[in-house]
């Protein structure tokens, strides 16, 4: 019978983001968030102008702007957020999985990116098609469904940073070693 006295080598603690690095990452993460939630509020605020007015160049100037920002300025700013929080949370303490408020932030920044691509900018497309060629706008509910819930998702997603509610998830019950405190 073979017996191995040797002891197994342990898995090492996954590696921290430096002081620097940290902090680089967290203003990249704020900035990228707050032009995300600027960008929502200007296509609320296009939006309504939409469909609101009775101006058909109103209108039409109106979705060509949501177009410019749903194609070119909201997926890089949107991948931005997205990379800079997994990045944060994978490298300080709060962990992905390991606070409640982080695996929310996570998921509904997902969820609003997808959105982002896969709803929103097909609607603002089929607006601008249809008034480029001389129709209405077809529906008022496209060009202001996105940005009303992106927005709203913004905002609560602002709230739960601030507040970090809700406490440890299991695997962050289980996989507490340290009674420090994280950084905020």
């Amino acid at each position: 019978m073979d017996t191995d006295t040797r002891q197994k080598p342990r898995p090492s603690p996954p590696r921290r983001l430096g002081r620097s690095a940290r902090r680089a990452a967290l203003v990249v993460h704020v900035t990228a968030s707050a032009c995300w939630l600027g960008l929502s509020l200007g296509l609320l605020a296009l939006g309504t102008t939409a469909a609101t007015t009775e101006s058909a160049v109103t209108v039409a100037a109106s979705v060509r702007a949501m177009r410019l920002f749903a194609d070119w300025l909201l997926p890089p700013v949107a991948l931005l957020t997205l990379l800079s929080g997994l990045v944060l949370s994978l490298g300080t303490v709060w962990g992905l999985a390991r606070y409640r408020w982080v695996y929310t932030k996570f998921w509904l920044t997902l969820a609003t990116t997808t959105a982002t691509v896969f709803a929103l900018r097909p609607a603002v497309h089929a607006a601008v098609t249809a008034v480029a060629a001389g129709g209405p706008l077809p529906d008022a509910g496209d060009v202001l469904f996105g940005p009303v819930v992106s927005l709203s998702a913004y905002v609560f997603m602002t709230a739960i940073s601030v507040l970090k509610p809700w406490g440890k998830t299991r695997r962050g019950r289980r996989s507490s070693t340290s009674t420090s405190r994280p950084f905020a």
